[in-house]
This record gives structure tokens, sequence and C-alpha cells, in this order.
């Protein structure tokens, strides 16, 4: 069913996750790089994960969308520069926990669209494998691909189902899209395909900057009732405010898909992006939000995007997508009692 997929590259070798061995048999002192394993989803011998909890890495090698937006070009290298960033994670999840690394979807050709498409019948499969997808960008055009793949599947097994989508981000990325998508359009294409599709658009965008976003966008978001927060009423609204409007736009939904993009936060936090932000977001912050989406037990998958390694300064941008996704796997983890006790 999966066979002959241009665009869908597996690993090799395991090359991108090499670090430190501080035990080769003590699982205490072990290492992600010790732990992933290579899954090539084009073999259809492949069996569902049957264990407690199985996640499965997938790059996205594009910035084609970025390259239409007019931004700065380099995400296309960021799946590789966060996987060298993982690998030194020390292992606070039990042995029974499995990750594997499905290899990268790439754009070479200028046809995104079609990238896009691979990329959503990629994390269809892995859902169908019954693993958590924790894709790596890549441009924020991944959001389009993955959401994709994610409303094949759950429609599939429900009617109706309420895909909540929470977006860190300093834009709306809610443009019209008449030349084509871009990593400017992606909400909009997803409140498209929902609405011929019958589904609700449930969108919430956290870390909106004025300066980011005009006039006509914020019109858009609230005409298909798009929740949001600005970034600045992020840091001063106190924690029981957010709560509450968190809450209840999770409370809405069935299902969530998570997406990060990293030029949300402050360009101290996250130099290595696209379009860098100079009073974005603390990711700590970010952090709290996130690990309050995940207790909720509806998050399905999640994304980080826009790590550009062409405009990093000793790594730190890869290095803070390695932070948020060692709480994502760690609060998954804590969600089924699979999380190890250091003391």
């Amino acid at each position: 069913m999966y066979k002959g997929l241009n665009r869908y590259k597996p690993l090799e070798n395991l090359d991108q996750w090499h670090g430190r061995v501080d035990s080769e048999d003590n699982y205490y002192a072990f290492r992600w790089h010790q732990c992933v394993r290579l899954l090539d989803l084009n073999d259809d011998t492949v069996r569902a994960c049957d264990g407690a909890l199985g996640i499965a890495f997938l790059g996205f090698k594009s910035d084609e969308g970025i390259r239409r937006n007019k931004g700065r070009g380099g995400a296309v290298n960021g799946p590789e520069s966060i996987r060298h960033e993982l690998a030194n994670l020390p292992c606070y999840f039990d042995p029974s926990v499995t990750l594997l690394d499905a290899g990268d979807v790439v754009c070479e050709d200028g046809n995104l669209e079609e990238s896009q498409r691979q990329l959503g019948m990629m994390v269809e499969r892995l859902l169908r494998l019954n693993l958590f997808p924790i894709l790596l960008g890549g441009g924020h055009e991944i959001a389009y691909g993955h959401y994709q793949g994610l409303q094949k599947f759950l429609t599939s097994g429900e009617s109706r189902p309420g895909i909540g989508i929470f977006n860190f981000d300093a834009h709306f990325d809610l443009r019209p899209y008449p030349s084509g998508g871009n990593s400017g359009t992606m909400f909009r294409q997803i409140a498209d395909l929902n609405a011929a599709s019958g589904l609700p658009f449930l969108y919430y965008c956290a870390g909106v900057q004025r300066c980011s976003n005009t006039i006509e966008l914020f019109r858009t978001a609230d005409a298909l009732g798009v929740k949001y927060k600005l970034a600045k009423d992020l840091i001063q609204e106190d924690h029981w405010q957010l709560s509450e409007s968190i809450g209840a736009f999770v409370s809405q939904t069935d299902h969530l898909y998570v997406t990060v993009c990293t030029d949300v936060f402050s360009s101290a936090f996250a130099p290595g992006v696209s379009a860098p932000q100079p009073l974005g977001l603390d990711p700590e912050l970010a952090l709290k939000i996130l690990k309050r989406l995940i207790r909720s037990g509806k998050v399905i998958s999640f994304d980080i995007a826009e790590v550009s390694p062409r405009f990093d300064k000793d790594n730190i941008t890869a290095s803070l997508a390695k932070v948020i996704i060692f709480t994502v796997v760690n609060t998954l983890c804590q969600n089924k009692n699979l999380l190890l006790n250091a003391e």
C-alpha cells in the first residue's frame, strides 16, 4: 500500500543518533541513542506496537513553504540537527517504551503539495501502527501534511471527530493561498479542508505577535472562530486565567494535535529560525502549557518546526527543540506510569 512513495526516505543507519555511552548494560545510565531503532514504513511486515507506549520520529526535510513565503531558507536541515541533539538525552522512561526513527519525507523538486500528501500518508501509517508520531521540521508547512494524515486516520473510525489544533506560534498562518500553500497558509488550508469534510475547525494559537500579523489576519481568525492568546497576554496573565482558557478549549475537542513553531520564542532562546522574535515567549511558560495539554490524555501527535541550523548559534535552537521533545516524551510516559524515579 505504501510502496513506491518517492518522497519517503527511511534511514539506512543510525549515524544521526550517536552520543556518549556511560554503560552498555546498566539501563539507568542509558541515553536515547542506545534505545532508538530504525523503522521502515514501506515494510508491510511491520506489526503494530503492542507495548505500553511506542513513539516514532519522522522528519520533514522541506523549507519550500518558507521559500514561497519569502522567508529565510535553512529549515530543510532541521531534522538532522534535532536528531543529533536528541541522541544524548538520558532515558527516564521504562525499558518497555519503544523509540523508533521512521526516516524522512523530503521535498527536493519544489512540489510541496505532493510532499505534504505523502507526509500525511506516513502519519496515518504511524497511527495505524499504534505509534505516537513526533515530527521534526522542516518549515511549518509540515502542519498541513501532518494534519491530512491525522484527519484521514481519525475519520476512518469516527464520523465527526473534534480534532483540536494547539499551535505555539507568533503567526496565525491563516493567509489565503491563491497561488498555492506556503509556510503562512497551513491553518487556512486546514479550515477549508475541514469545511469540505463537514468537520469543526478547532484552532488555538498561543504566542501571537501583533507586529507579525495584519489586521486582516486577526479578522480572519475571528471569522473562523480561532481562539488565541497574544504573547504579551500569555506573559501577563496569572496561572488560573491561562489554565481556564486552555481547559475550555481542550474540553471542546476529542483529540489534540500540538504543533510548535520555534519562532514563537524569544530570539535569545531561538535564534535559528526563519523569522526571529526579539520579544517572543520564554520556553518555560510554553513547557508548562505543553504539559497541561498532554496530561489531558487527548494529545495524539506532535511536531516542531522552523529549526534552521543555518542561522543557529551553538545549536541553541536545536537544543531547545530537544528539551521540548524531552518534555513531550516524559509527560506521555508519566500519563501511563512509565516514568522512572531518579531518586
